[in-house]
């Protein structure tokens, strides 16, 4: 998944799935807590990339399963697109990412993002740096 799309979150919660992501991200997937360099967004996954998520989390020693990583499947949503492609945030989710009605979405490798406007712009001024993409092209080995 690639590209930015900026949409509105309606008075319903829902949000609409953009045309170039709608194949991607299929009939159902999941969105839950995220975190970008520190900074609070949602992300999504596809029902592939849960279930693998959901298998490796299950594979860990009861000792190993932490708050922090028990809190992405509490705090979960399954969103199945209604027929205008739009899909329904809860609450908790919207007031973690503390996200208003203008938002942006991000596809990020294999998953995607949904941000608040304005921590997405702020997000981008502050990594938008010849000296961090730099960095970042060396780190994909670019």
């Amino acid at each position: 998944m690639i590209g930015k799309y900026p949409a509105k979150l309606d008075d319903k919660n829902r949000l609409f799935v953009p045309a170039k992501l709608r194949s991607e991200l299929g009939e159902a997937f999941f969105v839950t807590l995220g975190v970008n360099c520190g900074r609070r967004c949602l992300t999504v996954y596809t029902d592939a990339d849960w279930q693998t998520l959901q298998e490796n989390y299950n594979a860990l020693p009861i000792s190993q399963r932490g708050a922090a990583t028990s809190l992405i499947f509490i705090n979960a949503t399954e969103c199945t697109p209604d027929k205008q492609f739009r899909f329904m945030l809860t609450q908790n989710l919207l007031d973690f990412a503390g996200i208003g009605r203008d938002v942006v979405i991000v596809g990020r490798a294999g998953q995607a993002e949904i941000w608040s406007a304005d921590e997405f712009a702020a997000f981008e001024a502050e990594n938008l740096t010849p000296e961090k993409l730099l960095a970042s092209l060396e780190a994909i080995g670019l």
